[in-house]
């Protein structure tokens, strides 16, 4: 007796190879419903591919620097920066050359769910992973750029690995460790778009965990950017602990 359309695409859904021999024998099998299953699987390894591909370019960085007797390279990034509430976020990730997870990429491209586990995987299979944080009242009396740039180097300070090279994600860094740095280096690096992932999923956590402190802002959705919820709440409420005194419009509702 054959398979069934139904048993035909779950098996084609376990293969990842053009040329298994069951593949080839579908191309004789001339229902309907089993050519659109091939061809829907067809598809589906071109798309594995492309992202295959894409993951190894966005590999080059790292690659190259090992190659060059780099032991450990740290992929770096922050996030938090435009928000008028909350930390800045930032992340060191050292990965191992053998990392495979396709799916990394820059954080703002994924839902909240792949994120989340991205997230988990990555701190699973990094060789090690340092978050730092700075708060409002820092963020306040240094500013925003210097704060990150704080946050980040102190992120790399409390690694037990110490890296031989960075890989930065548009602030430079000074600190005594070659660097590169890279416009939208989330997108262009492995190990900046994990420390993104990282660093985001961190401050999301915090952001919703803010909003049962202080309700009425939408911070467990808008993370602090100045959406139009959080201008209602700021006009209703006033500022919180955590609003940046020193971002505007913020000023304009301090009590």
């Amino acid at each position: 007796m054959s398979e069934t359309v139904k048993q035909i695409r779950e098996h084609l859904g376990q293969l990842t190879d053009r040329s298994d021999p069951y593949v080839q024998a579908l191309a004789a099998d001339l229902r309907k419903g089993v050519q659109q299953a091939l061809a829907q699987f067809y598809r589906r390894l071109d798309r594995l591919a492309e992202a295959q591909a894409a993951f190894r370019q966005r590999f080059r960085y790292e690659e190259a620097l090992w190659q060059q007797g780099c032991r450990y390279v740290a992929g770096m990034d922050e996030v938090g920066r435009g928000p008028l509430a909350g930390p800045v976020v930032t992340c060191a990730v050292i990965l191992r050359p053998d990392f495979d997870l396709v799916g990394v990429t820059d954080s703002k491209q994924l839902t909240r769910h792949e994120r989340e586990q991205l997230y988990l995987q990555i701190v699973n299979e990094a060789v090690e992973v340092s978050i730092a944080v700075n708060d409002r009242a820092t963020i306040d009396r240094l500013n925003i750029y210097a704060a990150t740039q704080d946050a980040m180097i102190r992120a790399v300070n409390n690694l037990h690995h110490r890296p031989d090279h960075l890989i930065v994600d548009a602030v430079p860094l000074k600190i005594a460790i070659p660097q590169t740095t890279l416009i939208k280096g989330d997108q262009k690096s492995i190990s900046v778009a994990a420390a993104s992932i990282v660093a985001k999923e961190y401050r999301d956590h915090l952001m919703r965990d803010y909003d049962r402190v202080y309700p009425g802002y939408g911070l467990a959705e808008n993370m602090g950017y100045g959406t139009k919820e959080h201008l209602a709440g700021l006009a209703a409420h006033g500022a919180t602990p955590i609003h940046r005194r020193s971002f505007r419009p913020v000023q304009d509702y301090l009590n």
